[in-house]
């Protein structure tokens, strides 16, 4: 069973490390899993606009492979919004905390 929400405002799960699905390019590349109406998405994607990161967006209620990928480190839920760089993975993270894992790996 697999249970769709948004996670609320301030409690950032880091899910840690996940296995890679391709080797890490060059330049970092940020996937945003997101649904419609999720209203800590819209927070979070106005906050990596603010800060001019780009994102690789996939809405999970249009592509089962993104539920299932956001499922495989949300503890079986599809919570959004869920972001994965590279090996790296968050459920509702903050745009900050997404900033820090790019300047990491730059």
């Amino acid at each position: 069973m697999s249970v769709t929400g948004c996670a609320p405002t301030g409690q950032t799960v880091d899910m840690g490390e996940t296995p890679p699905a391709v080797p890490e390019p060059a330049t970092p590349v940020v996937e945003f899993y997101w649904r419609p109406g999720c209203g800590f998405c819209s927070m979070l994607r106005r906050g990596l606009e603010k800060r001019g990161i780009d994102t690789v967006d996939h809405n999970i209620w249009d592509e089962p492979e993104a539920a299932a990928r956001v499922r495989s480190v949300a503890r079986g839920s599809e919570t959004v919004p869920t972001v994965f760089i590279g090996e790296w993975s968050a459920v509702n993270p903050s745009a900050a905390d997404i900033q820090r894992q790019l300047d990491a790996r730059r």
